[in-house]
This record gives C-alpha cells, structure tokens and sequence, in this order.
C-alpha cells in the first residue's frame, strides 16, 4: 500500500483568516492520524500564512506517524530541520513569494547547493526528498547527490489526466523505476485527489507515499475527515 501523508497546510489558513485557534492544527493532526493517515505534511512560509514556526515547534510532539516537512533550504527552513528533526525533509524550489510549488528542483543545474543541503540534513538523522520533475535525468541527478527518495511533482500528471490518463502517467512510470534503479523510493504530490489517485498508484512501480492537502481538506468539507482519510486511503491501495 502506498502510504498516505496528510498536508494540512489548509487548516491553518482557515485558522488564520479568523485568528484565534480554530481549526486547531494541532487537534487536526492527531486526528488525521487517528482516522489512518500514516504521516503529516507542513509547508512552514516566511510569511506564516499558513503553517507558523511555532505551529512546527509543537507538532514535533504531536506527530506519532511520519512528520515531512517541505520546504526552500533557506537558513530558516534549515533552522527549523534542526530544532525539530523531522523523519523528512522535502526540498522544493519554489522561492517565498510562490503561492504553491509549480516545479522540481534541476538537480544538475544546482547540484553543488543541494549535495551541501542534503549531507547537513542527513547528519540530523533526516531523511531527504528532493523534489523534481517527472525526468530521468533530473532523478539521476537527485540520486548523485545523495537524497534518499524523490518526490515527483504531479501537477503535469493530474492536468494530463482528462485527455489521457496513459500519456500522463508515463513520463512518472519512467521516472520511478530509474529511481529504483539508482536506489532511491519514490514519493509524489500536487493536485492528486480522489478521480486521479487510484491510477497513479495502480500505475507507479515502487511509489512509498503520496502527499495531499488541498483536494483532501476541500473533500473534509463535504464528506468529514474522517471519512475523507478513509476515502483516500482506498485509493491507495493496490
């Protein structure tokens, strides 16, 4: 089964257009677990639009599953790795001003600053995912650098979609099985929700885990989370 790690960037947003404390974020995440999610995602911004710095310092001592928290490697997300030493780190390029992530990382082009990023993380005892497009070249790259998993960025795939769902995912089949190769496993997230997850699951060789905040929280509103949870953990199952 492919593990599902909830991103639960959305709930703080909500939180935060009211302030106060409600949703709590910290409730969310406990009972995200408890309804079957294996782990929980954060997107902490230097802006805290969502996630806040202390929102991280206190779920390191909620999370009973797999804490991943993404990010750009600026000082403050390195910061952050250390006090908190999440079980992974996920690396994406997207600069402080990016509304969401729209690409992966060129692991040739920025090879140096991430090999540097990645040996510093590592020596906390953190897993790496690289994030990166669903290229073989850039998933070599990612392996020469010493991460320990991938994450492949599936917005492409879920646009795809509609018009051919085996010309979408093939570029990812590609991708995954150059990962094993190379000894790296393979994560994925973006716009993944409950039409397209089934097929990229059923279709992915070797993909460990997904990643999905917006769908999932948006689907909560209609179907509650826990049954959300549950729905999506059915379409991870292959």
């Amino acid at each position: 089964m492919t593990r599902l790690s909830v991103n639960i960037n959305k709930i703080a947003t909500l939180r935060n257009a009211r302030g106060g404390n409600n949703p709590d974020v910290m409730r969310t995440a406990i009972d995200c677990e408890r309804f079957g999610a294996q782990g929980i995602t954060v997107h902490p911004r230097p802006d805290e639009r969502h996630i806040r710095y202390s929102d991280v310092m206190n779920l390191k001592d909620v999370v009973k599953t797999e804490f991943n928290i993404e990010g750009y490697p600026d000082d403050r997300y390195m910061k952050i790795i250390r006090e908190t030493k999440p079980a992974q780190a996920t690396l994406v390029p997207d600069g402080p001003d990016a509304i969401t992530s729209n690409s992966g990382w060129d692991t040739l082009k920025h090879a140096s600053l991430l090999k540097e990023i990645i040996q510093e993380i590592k020596s906390n005892g953190v897993r790496v995912s690289v994030f990166v497009d669903p290229s073989p070249i850039m998933v070599e790259g990612a392996a020469k650098i010493g991460a320990d998993r991938i994450e492949l960025y599936t917005e492409p795939y879920a646009h795809e979609y509609h018009v051919s769902k085996a010309i979408a995912v093939k570029p990812y089949i590609e991708s995954a099985r150059v990962a094993h190769a190379a000894a790296l496993k393979v994560n994925a997230g973006h716009d993944l929700d409950l039409n397209n997850l089934r097929f990229l699951v059923e279709s992915i060789p070797f993909l460990e885990e997904v990643s999905i905040g917006h769908a999932l929280i948006c689907d909560a509103l209609y179907y509650g989370l826990e049954n959300t949870i549950q729905l999506y953990l059915k379409q991870c199952k292959r």
